[in-house]
């Protein structure tokens, strides 16, 4: 499975969503799709996704937030598994891929470091640490049709959700992104606040 078919198929969905991605592979992938005002991209601050997407959850709890997380971010910030599940907002669905690499930092690439992997190239299940965490729901994918199923369906539910999608540790075909982080910095919040409007 492909991250990038992962993004494709629940971009439709993530028009009204405050979506908050971590830096690299993922934030340029979903740019490619086309950049909206209400992506964030986290970039160099590896493992915070997860919290910066719980503080909007729990500031504007009418609106649905998306996190869309690597699994080397998640291990970088295992306790914002806990602060998640503890404080449990119905609103927030964290998704993870897990390409078991440490991919935007070389692992995995042609040529690159094969010895940057994470953890769960070795075993570890972040979904089962979810549920152990006390996320009401969590789960493991493996297919795209089991992924966009789960995904929106915990999109349109109304419980904190994580979805963990094992997918290829494959590079987008660029980095590029035109918007600076300053702008984003700006824009994301201007939409929060203003054009996103209240749900």
């Amino acid at each position: 499975m492909k991250r990038i078919d992962c993004l494709k198929a629940i971009y439709p969905r993530l028009d009204d969503c405050a979506v908050v991605t971590i830096m690299g592979a993922v934030a340029a992938e979903l740019y490619s799709l086309g950049h909206r005002a209400n992506f964030f991209y986290l970039e160099h601050a590896m493992g915070l996704a997860s919290s910066i997407g719980l503080g909007i959850a729990l500031c504007q709890p009418n609106r649905k937030v998306v996190v869309i997380d690597g699994d080397g971010s998640v291990l970088m910030n295992l306790g914002g598994l806990t602060t998640m599940a503890r404080s449990r907002p119905k609103n927030l669905v964290h998704v993870i891929f897990d390409n078991e690499t440490l991919l935007s930092v070389g692992g995995g690439a042609p040529g690159g470091y094969k010895w940057f992997t994470t953890a769960t190239s070795t075993g570890t299940d972040l979904a089962a640490i979810a549920k152990a965490a006390g996320y009401p729901r969590a789960q493991l994918v493996r297919e795209l049709q089991d992924f966009e199923e789960a995904a929106l369906d915990a999109i349109n539910g109304d419980e904190l959700n994580c979805i963990v999608a094992k997918v290829e540790a494959e590079m987008p075909k660029s980095f590029l992104m035109d918007v600076h982080m300053l702008e984003n910095r700006f824009e994301f919040p201007r939409w929060l606040q203003t054009k996103g409007g209240m749900n």
